[in-house]
């Protein structure tokens, strides 16, 4: 409505007809808000997403169809058309992506931003009616031979269908012949579905009233039924396991009653293990030095010994003196 605001009737009275229009005078724009960066050659339109992209930021989806504020900027010239790029925000997160327009091959390129979603196939693949092209209408229209030529060519592809089709109009008559009675077997299956669908989700109202969860629960197959009866028969650990447990808890423990193996001597011995290098604390003795050492002591030993007898000796060659004076008295 915005843009109708410059084609009302109402002329202020110092309206001069010499600005050459009422928004002249005014000062704005007829675009308004959408005209701010005509200076840059931008203007701002509205923009629909011509099919369905993935951002590059936010890794969410935007459909087909979905509108964007987007600003216009003319980036160059295919022969006479202009090529235009759009640059829009996307609605989801901070990001921007860039989208231009491709004359050429009449489609839409993304620059940056985002990556298009691929649905493109070739529609003679699937069996779809393609429209001819431009180049093949005006031969039809110049060349008589190739329009007999592309004219018996469609025959026989008329022919080869017939088979087909013959068999689908007799399988939509066989079923929907008695109107009546095909309604009353999909309305009784529906019943049927409906039933099963109320019974499972009242078990899983239960079962999860039961376990105290808000979770949706998935549909039972029966590959999940096979892998809960192996999984709960299935030990905890193996032989082998159960072996190097015991083994372990064993060295850990001490082999004389004791309250002085705490728990951080415990830690300590369990590194110990695990580190594959146990040392009992047994040493290698060298036996050579140790017989030499006794000897040495030996020696020292005698040597010792026969000077305290030379002392002995030399202390009783003196006279006791004070013995003899007492005698004489």
């Amino acid at each position: 409505m915005g843009e109708r605001k410059g084609t009302n009737k109402y002329y202020p009275p110092d309206y001069d007809p010499k600005f050459g229009g009422l928004n002249k005078f005014q000062g704005t724009h007829a675009l308004r808000e959408r005209a701010r960066k005509l200076d840059k050659g931008i203007i701002i339109i509205r923009f629909e997403m011509p099919y369905n992209i993935w951002c590059d930021e936010c890794k969410n989806h935007i459909g087909m169809g979905v509108r964007y504020n987007a600003e216009k900027t003319k980036v160059g010239m295919y022969y006479t058309t202009p090529v235009y790029e759009f640059k829009m925000k996307c609605h989801l997160c901070d990001n921007h992506f860039v989208i231009r327009a491709d004359p050429a091959n009449l489609d839409y390129i993304i620059i940056s931003g985002a990556r298009r979603q691929e649905n493109r196939w070739d529609p003679t693949q699937n069996g779809q009616v393609v429209p001819e092209t431009k180049e093949t209408q005006k031969r039809l229209f110049d060349d008589q031979m190739y329009k007999l030529e592309h004219g018996s060519e469609d025959k026989d592809t008329m022919e080869k269908a017939k088979p087909r089709l013959v068999n689908l109009f007799n399988r939509n008559e066989d079923v929907w012949s008695d109107c009546y009675s095909a309604n009353q077997k999909l309305r009784a299956q529906f019943r049927k579905q409906n039933y099963a669908i109320k019974n499972q989700q009242t078990k899983d109202g239960r079962l999860l009233k039961k376990s105290s969860l808000d979770i949706p629960l998935l549909a039972e197959r029966e590959d999940d039924k096979k892998m809960a009866k192996l999984l709960s028969l299935k030990p905890i650990r193996s032989c082998e396991e159960n072996l190097e447990q015991k083994r372990k808890h064993i060295l850990t423990q001490s082999s004389l009653p004791t309250s002085n193996f705490s728990k951080k001597k415990e830690e300590t011995a369990i590194k110990i293990i695990n580190s594959g290098k146990i040392d009992l604390g047994i040493a290698r003795k060298n036996i050579k030095n140790n017989l030499h050492a006794a000897d040495m002591k030996r020696k020292l030993d005698n040597s010792y010994d026969s000077q305290t007898q030379l002392k002995q000796t030399k202390t009783s060659l003196v006279a006791n003196y004070s013995s003899s004076s007492s005698d004489c008295d």
